[in-house]
């Protein structure tokens, strides 16, 4: 009536655009996506519990709060740090960010 019917065209020649390459470009995307996020994310967690698994008393540590301080005890799932004379906090061990060198905290006996 007053919308004449829409008729398909033939796609163009080598428009075809067939199965396997959109298999092939959706594994590509994949293996880009594990090797520059997945990969590299699951490093830094081995990394880091290795680093909890490893901790001693009397490592000097960062938290994840950014307070630096000294473990003076370490139980299964908790970690006691000094952070200053008389001032300990209990934290959870996975809390703990980074181990810093020996001798980089002063101030704290």
């Amino acid at each position: 009536m007053l919308v004449s019917p829409a008729w398909a065209q033939a796609p163009a020649a080598g428009a075809q655009g067939g199965g396997i390459e959109s298999i092939l470009l959706i594994l590509a995307m994949f293996a880009v996506l594990y090797f520059l996020m997945i990969r590299p994310q699951m490093k830094r967690a081995k990394e880091h519990k290795a680093m909890v698994d490893g901790l001693q008393k009397g490592d000097e540590v960062v938290t994840a709060g950014g307070m630096l301080g000294r473990i003076s005890k370490i139980d299964d799932q908790y970690v006691t740090v000094a952070v200053a004379e008389n001032v300990e906090i209990q934290l959870q061990r996975g809390a703990i960010q980074v181990v810093l060198p020996k001798g980089t905290l002063k101030t704290i006996q």
